[in-house]
């Protein structure tokens, strides 16, 4: 495979996941504040986990979301 296809392969599914995550998180959240479930001072930890089949990868990424701020 060319490594220039690769990368831009690459780019375009990580463009869909951030662009898809940040939809859903922000749907959520704001979902949970309208019903009361949170308040919006919340320090909530967030995982995002990454897997490729057929190259046995499993990428996990830890992160805090502050709603404090």
């Amino acid at each position: 495979m060319n490594q220039e296809e690769l990368n831009m392969q690459v780019r375009k599914f990580l463009k869909q996941v951030g662009v898809t995550s940040q939809r859903e998180i922000e749907r959520a959240v704001n979902a949970a504040l309208e019903s009361g479930k949170l308040t919006g001072s919340e320090r909530l930890p967030m995982r995002m986990t990454l897997t490729i089949e057929g190259l046995d990868l499993t990428h996990t990424i830890d992160g805090e979301l502050d709603l404090s701020k």
